[in-house]
């Protein structure tokens, strides 16, 4: 049996087809599944294995990207969502789906699921930013997803994409429990200003984990960067035909397949 991952939509999330179809090719069985049909109980987060916010702008990023999502989710989701994560199951949050996940409280977790210890805000450009850049895993990371990867390349398209931590502690403690996952980088792989860095994130952090490894927040997209196709410069330069956001993907479904 294929491990299930529910891919959430509904209100203003706008990257679910392409999430559910790099879960599938990674060998996953993937559901789209409306935020209704979830509080209505008409779907059950017990029974998938991975869970999945996508990219958009849900309720229009009224209150602060991401902000409105969250408290649904509080509000309606929030004893499922911990169950979810005690079952040893994964959480995955893209863009406006980290941006959830940090103002949820689920990221970085440092003291508990449900208090939120960062946010996610305005670019230093003051604009919404489109671009590719490079990403650099951090090889101590407890990350399940970015396990054994090397360099990314991969798009974002964010207007709010600022990693801070609410104070130094939170940002000791997240890089000594291995909770950084990835950082922006140059193209030699050095420390990145902008545009390198889009959006100003402390550190250059593009993506953290929990203390589990098991619940993921990043801002890149690596669904956008599947096929050899989707690359910006494919017809110039020898690229793989495999993308570099698939290895992500297949971390996870490896993830649920090895726990079973």
């Amino acid at each position: 049996m294929k491990p299930k991952a529910l891919i959430l939509t509904g209100y203003g999330i706008n990257t679910d087809s392409e999430m559910a179809y790099a879960f599938e090719l990674a060998g996953a069985e993937a559901e789209r599944v409306h935020l209704h049909d979830l509080i209505a109980g008409e779907a059950k987060l017990s029974d998938y294995e991975v869970f999945v916010i996508p990219g958009g702008f849900s309720f229009a990023d009224d209150l602060g990207a991401g902000k409105v999502l969250a408290e649904r989710l509080r509000v309606h989701l929030m004893d499922d969502l911990l169950a979810f994560i005690e079952d040893d199951k994964l959480v995955l949050g893209v863009c406006n789906g980290f941006q959830v996940l940090v103002k949820l409280g689920l990221l970085p977790a440092l003291e508990r699921y449900g208090l939120q210890e960062a946010t996610l805000t305005f670019n230093d450009s003051g604009r919404f930013e489109d671009r590719w850049v490079y990403l650099e895993p951090e090889r101590d990371s407890v990350c399940v997803f970015t396990r054994g990867l090397d360099r990314l390349y991969l798009p974002i398209r964010h207007a709010e994409g600022k990693f801070v931590p609410r104070d130094e502690g939170v940002l000791k403690r997240l890089s000594a429990q291995g909770q950084i996952a990835l950082r922006y980088v140059d193209p030699e792989g050095r420390p990145a200003g902008y545009p390198w860095n889009p959006n100003g994130s402390v550190e250059d952090i593009a993506g953290i984990c929990d203390p589990t490894g098991r619940v993921f927040g990043l801002m890149p997209h690596p669904e956008a960067y599947l096929h050899k196709y989707h690359h910006p410069r494919w017809t110039r330069e020898s690229v793989p035909e495999e993308g570099l956001g698939l290895p992500l993907f297949r971390n996870a479904v490896e993830y649920v397949r090895s726990r079973r």
